[in-house]
């Protein structure tokens, strides 16, 4: 529980950062805007996988695994 707010801090920082630039229309915004939509989907994901699905899955792991070992 303690990791989830410095995670969650340094990723919405680094989105906020991005989302300028992706809705940027100034010169160099062609090659910045290509970069900015997929660094922004996969922090989300990677976010959302690391808090959420890798836990669940541990969880589920060690109970079977438990289950097995009785």
């Amino acid at each position: 529980m303690l990791r989830i707010r410095p995670a969650a801090m340094t990723t919405m920082t680094t989105i906020l950062a991005l989302i300028p630039i992706m809705f940027s229309t100034g010169t160099g915004s062609e090659i910045m805007k290509p970069m900015a939509a997929p660094t922004i989907g996969g922090l989300v994901t990677a976010t959302l996988s690391n808090l959420i699905l890798v836990p669940v899955l541990y969880s589920w792991w060690y109970e079977r695994s438990v289950k097995k070992g009785k």
